[in-house]
């Protein structure tokens, strides 16, 4: 198996949509962002402004792409459209609460109906990111929370954590006498 290009990149989760304000699983159903939203990605876009990014690579999903396109205006840089980083399909799961099935999924030990397996998105977000970190750039990755879950995971973390929306996060490699990554906030960080 292999595994993620050490090289460091920034994450940001697309800004909130109505759907996630009412814990609700969206999979591949093309929410748009709300209001709140919205002022998430602006901020977002902000907090990057200066930070070296080179490039925005997105997620198709309408929600991914509004947001990349709030930080592509901040940053005065190009959008690539990934179809690779769309959000995982949770099947008969989309529009429904989030509940004991999502552990079940993240855990590998269901998957709904229709939905794809936890293992499939992992393969799936670890070949995408690969591709881009294969290109000697500063990348910002613009995509989801289930699809960071899978990230988090082929960075020796825990996939259990919810990723908030609209937060920008650098990924740092791990150093050599190190088993993981370590994800780290604007503030935390030097202007990379």
């Amino acid at each position: 198996m292999s595994e993620l290009i050490r090289r460091p990149f920034w994450f940001l989760r697309h800004g909130e949509t109505d759907w996630n304000a009412n814990n609700l699983a969206q999979g591949n159903v093309d929410i748009p962002l709300n209001e709140h939203g919205l002022a998430q990605a602006r901020a977002a876009a902000a907090a990057l402004v200066g930070r070296g990014i080179e490039a925005i690579a997105a997620s198709p999903l309408g929600r991914a792409r509004q947001t990349a396109a709030i930080a592509a205006a901040a940053l005065g840089v190009a959008v690539e459209i990934v179809p690779e980083l769309r959000e995982v399909a949770f099947g008969i799961q989309e529009g429904q609460p989030m509940g004991a099935w999502f552990t079940d999924w993240v855990d590998g030990r269901a998957t709904p109906e229709g939905g794809e397996p936890f293992a499939a998105l992992r393969a799936r977000a670890r070949h995408a990111l690969n591709r881009l970190l294969a290109v000697e750039r500063h990348w910002l990755v613009v995509a989801h929370g289930g699809l960071f879950r899978a990230v988090r995971s082929e960075m020796g973390l825990t996939a259990r954590v919810r990723t908030a929306n609209g937060t920008p996060i650098y990924c740092q490699p791990p150093e050599a006498s190190e088993a993981a990554w370590r994800l780290l906030a604007p503030e935390e960080t030097a202007a990379r």
